[in-house]
């Protein structure tokens, strides 16, 4: 079962046994991160915190249990204590909208799956510098290298860095190899 049954406690008239989570995909950190992944999830998070406050919670603890910023709990209670229900919402927010929308990060993710050589790209491997030409020369867009490099590790591929091997020899090279350096006892080359 995904939770257990802890000893009964009394509440007025009633008798409840308090119930705990244990499924171990349901952490506070595992959480938080879905609110951040799903949109609108924040709004619930920040009601939640003002009824907790409502309720004679102190902005630490609400702080503390949504793992934000007691700042970020306070500037919530100042701006419900001015703007009243509508701090609740999200506002529209000002910024640089984005240059590659979802369908080109899906383009993207498709070409981070093949060779930089199928889009004539003279590399075997992705790296920043050569996904910055590719995403000029396919969409006109100039990015920076360090942001191609997050741009790579957002849509799920890992950027490593060359690893040289050396090719171990053949036997039969080995063989030709010592024939033709063989030694004499002084040390000096054989003179065939």
């Amino acid at each position: 079962m995904f939770f257990d049954i802890l000893p009964s406690k009394n509440i007025g008239r009633c008798h409840m046994k308090a119930l705990t989570l244990r499924n171990p995909s349901l952490t506070k950190e595992i959480l938080l991160q879905k609110a951040d992944e799903t949109p609108g999830a924040w709004i619930g998070i920040r009601i939640a915190g003002l009824l907790l406050i409502l309720s004679g919670w102190k902005s630490t603890q609400v702080a503390e249990l949504f793992g934000l910023t007691r700042w970020s709990v306070v500037k919530w209670i100042r701006n419900a204590n001015s703007d009243g229900i509508e701090t609740v919402t999200d506002r529209a927010r000002s910024g640089r909208p984005p240059r590659l929308d979802e369908d080109v990060l899906n383009k993207l993710d498709e070409a981070l799956s093949k060779s930089p050589q199928d889009f004539g790209i003279p590399r075997a491997k992705w790296d920043g510098v050569f996904f910055v030409e590719y995403l000029k020369k396919a969409y006109h867009v100039e990015i920076h290298v360090r942001h191609a490099q997050r741009l790579i590790r957002k849509l799920g591929y890992s950027l490593r860095r060359p690893m040289y091997r050396f090719v171990q020899a053949k036997e039969e090279g080995v063989e030709e190899f010592r024939a033709t350096l063989k030694k004499t006892p002084d040390g000096s080359e054989k003179q065939e």
